[in-house]
């Protein structure tokens, strides 16, 4: 099995990449056809932080590559910005290797 990585990918109403309008509702039944087709591209869904009011998405997904990701998109023909690989950077990973 290959090592899974981090990917952020975005969505934004600007770009026509996030609905004009979306209800948590209607995301809640959108985002569970996501996670099956992520299940068949091999990529791990993490986090999505949505702002409704805004129309924009920042999600963060596990997958062996980038294109897995924009696969798992296709399938349930979820348009997106970009996609980025991405590092974590929580104070446990950054700061706290600083010496004292």
């Amino acid at each position: 099995m290959n090592p899974l990585r981090f990917f952020l990918d975005t969505h934004d109403r600007k770009n026509q990449s996030f609905p004009e309008r979306l209800a948590p509702e209607e995301f809640e039944g959108f985002y569970a056809k996501y996670e099956q087709a992520c299940l068949a591209e091999g990529v791990i869904p993490v986090r999505t932080h949505v702002g409704y009011e805004q129309g924009r998405a920042f999600c963060l997904n596990m997958a062996p590559d980038a294109d897995a990701v924009r696969r798992a998109h296709a399938r349930v023909g979820l348009p997106f910005d970009e996609i980025v690989e991405v590092s974590m950077a929580t104070p446990g990973d950054t700061f706290f290797r600083r010496p004292a």
